[in-house]
């Protein structure tokens, strides 16, 4: 079973996947503003490297919703509207309880090492003041279910939200201590634990509820 592991920092990365995560990380952290014009000249100065991975760095934004071609303008920073992040969170709140639900009639002891181990890092997050990365976890955390319900469908609706839903995440987080968000991942993974299905998705539901009435009804 190929699994995402909770560190993608171990290998040496191209000078395509330098700019590609630096490039993300401000957009996300709200560093790059909606409407910010991604010149490939000035960012391939910016990194001292030529336009080439640039340009393969932008595509790869483009494809993720981070950024999106103007007429005649090159790219730009992508809009996200209070309302497609409402639309998001009602989705999740429809089919991730059925995700988690499908996960837990198959989770052993090595997938609960993992998830252990995904709140591990998220605690070091913290310590480190890394809300980065602490998103990043959280959203490892949360696609695990998909990813193990065995219905690889449930999984492409979580790889095509789990960005605009990071993005989101990053920003209002900063109103929030970290750990408020680590602890309510050792509430669920207790409630997995305890083999009781029906409290664990109450739990999981509430929690998406707390982003949803962030942003208003």
């Amino acid at each position: 079973m190929s699994i995402e592991t909770a560190s993608s920092e171990q290998s040496p990365i191209s000078l395509s996947e330098h700019v590609y995560i630096a490039l993300k990380k401000k957009i996300m952290k709200g560093e790059l503003l909606p409407g910010h014009r991604m010149i490939v000249l000035d960012i391939a100065k910016q990194f001292n490297v030529s336009q080439a991975p640039v340009r393969e760095a932008l595509e790869r934004l483009k494809q993720e919703g981070l950024i999106v071609g103007k007429m005649n303008k090159g790219s730009a920073v992508s809009e996200i509207t209070a309302q497609e992040i409402r639309d998001i969170y009602e989705l999740r709140q429809m089919v991730e309880g059925e995700a988690l639900r499908r996960a837990m009639k198959v989770l052993d002891e090595k997938d609960i090492a993992y998830l252990e181990s995904v709140i591990a890092g998220m605690r070091d997050a913290i310590d480190k003041e890394d809300p980065y990365r602490l998103v990043e976890l959280d959203m490892l955390f949360h696609g695990y279910f998909y990813l193990r319900s065995g219905n690889a469908l449930l999984y492409d609706i979580w790889n095509s939200i789990k960005t605009k839903v990071m993005r989101f995440i990053t920003v209002t987080n900063k109103d929030h201590p970290g750990h408020t968000l680590s602890d309510s991942h050792t509430e669920i993974l207790d409630l997995i634990k305890s083999g009781d299905v029906d409290q664990t998705e109450t739990k999981l539901i509430r929690g998406l509820d707390f982003y949803k009435n962030y942003i208003g009804e």
